[in-house]
């Protein structure tokens, strides 16, 4: 019998945990002396994975954790292609202007050719959190030019932004040496208002932050009055600020629910717009878009012009290589979905949230602080003192299988600790009546024995 037949007989006779796994496990820390067989290594990984969890259970992220199984195949199928080699990769790199024209053309950027995409100021980055950095870096070298040409201090810039910021904000600002100016939260308001704006914006401002979605709430901070407050201030010889909208959660919602919501560049203020792809623009983690309002907008110093892979190809990411798979998954959203897609998907996913909202706040334990019908996101608190904590319903819920998280907000509103439910595509209704009664069933639990283990930690504090 030929050796390659032996082999052969013995994987078929040999049962699946049978191998050298069961018996001899990898090293976890170095690598391992030997070679492994493909299908071994696979299943060991794979069910190391199962210990994740479903992340379609997963009610904490607002990153897509489904899509059509077309999407999946394109974007297996551009796993290997390198987004920065637009030379070599022409039709990745066309697509991944097409879908910037189109981000800019859904947030009304004015002076879009309708034909030549490159008209469109903006990139696809790894996420709104790159997105953010090459906002505000925008920001900072247009305020720089300007205090130079007035022969004014350059030394000290700062950002106006809430305390309700996603940590990115943070990152931003310690990184690139911008001195943060959090305007407060208090107990029943979770956004910025245009006063506080006006009052913490000086000449050393490099622009105002304003939220579409926030992350704590999912709320939408009010950028035409804060745009309002802000023209008033720049017409009588006060500073004249830029606003940046980080509408990281809300960018791909709010175009579709709320049409003649005045927030994106039809608000002349606005200089500049993140939105998360992987969020509501339904795409798998890792795709995000900043776009400018005209080209003037992005310093031309911040561009690199870049001949390293053969051609002239001016860049501005943070990132150079990264896969262009994921901008590649973003075009098949746009054009399968098309806006009327997109609206209805939303629409749905509205009612869901809606839905489920209310079935919470019937339960005598919780009141809603938002109910899902700005974006499909529901945030809601204990009401008086049921004798146990968001935080124990939080992990009895885990216990289920669901991931809900139970945090506190941020700065000056710290004693409220609420728990978010994000409503996403594969979300589906039957899924939210699960939900509503799996938490309906937690805190009965919970009430019949006094609290859980984390209600003793939190007092303890």
């Amino acid at each position: 019998m030929s050796k390659h037949h032996h082999h052969h007989q013995r994987d078929v006779i040999s049962p699946a945990y049978t191998g050298r796994l069961s018996v001899d496990p990898f090293p976890a820390l170095r690598m391992p002396d030997d070679e492994t067989d493909p299908e071994a290594t696979y299943r060991f990984i794979h069910d190391e994975l199962m210990l994740d969890g479903s992340s379609r259970l997963n009610l904490a992220t607002f990153v897509t954790t489904w899509m059509d199984p077309e999407a999946d195949k394109l974007m297996a199928e551009t796993f290997d292609k390198n987004m920065i080699d637009k030379d070599e990769y022409p039709a990745t790199a066309a697509i991944e202007a097409r879908c910037v024209s189109m981000v800019a053309d859904l947030f009304h950027a004015p002076d879009l050719s309708t034909t030549d995409p490159a008209s469109a100021t903006g990139v696809s980055t790894i996420g709104s959190s790159e997105a953010v950095m090459l906002g505000g870096l925008a920001l900072k070298w247009r305020w720089r030019a300007k205090q130079e040409a007035a022969g004014k201090d350059t030394a000290r810039p700062n950002l106006v932004l809430g305390s309700n910021v996603q940590v990115v904000w943070e990152k931003f600002c310690r990184y690139f040496d911008v001195e943060p100016k959090y305007l407060p939260m208090e107990k029943g308001r979770y956004v910025i208002t245009p006063e506080q704006v006006r009052d913490a914006v000086d000449e050393n401002t490099i622009g105002a932050i304003v939220i579409v979605g926030t992350t704590y709430t999912g709320e939408l901070e009010p950028v035409a009055e804060i745009a309002a407050a802000l023209d008033a201030l720049a017409a009588s010889g006060g500073p004249d600020v830029p606003i940046h909208v980080d509408a990281a959660s809300g960018g791909f919602v709010v175009p579709f629910l709320q049409p003649e919501l005045l927030w994106d560049f039809r608000v002349p203020r606005v200089a500049s717009i993140n939105v998360s792809g992987h969020k509501y623009g339904l795409t798998y983690p890792g795709i995000g878009f900043v776009v400018w309002r005209e080209r003037e907008y992005l310093p031309e110093g911040l561009v690199f012009r870049v001949n390293y892979l053969g051609g002239d190809m001016p860049t501005f990411t943070l990132n150079f290589s990264r896969p262009g798979n994921q901008v590649v998954g973003q075009y098949y959203n746009f054009l399968r979905l098309g806006r009327k897609g997109y609206r209805s998907i939303m629409e749905t996913l509205r009612d869901t949230a809606v839905r489920v909202g209310k079935r919470i706040a019937e339960l005598e334990y919780f009141t809603l602080i938002t109910d899902g019908t700005d974006i499909p996101v529901l945030s809601f608190e204990l009401v008086g003192d049921p004798g146990f904590t968001v935080f124990d319903v939080s992990h009895e819920m885990r216990a289920r299988g669901w991931q809900v998280p139970a945090y506190t907000m941020p700065a000056d509103a710290e004693d409220v600790a609420v728990l978010r439910i994000v409503v996403r595509e594969g979300f589906s209704a039957d899924l939210g009546t699960l939900v509503a009664e799996a938490i309906e069933e937690v805190c009965a639990e919970l009430c019949e024995k006094g609290g859980g283990r984390s209600t003793e930690q939190h007092f303890a504090h």
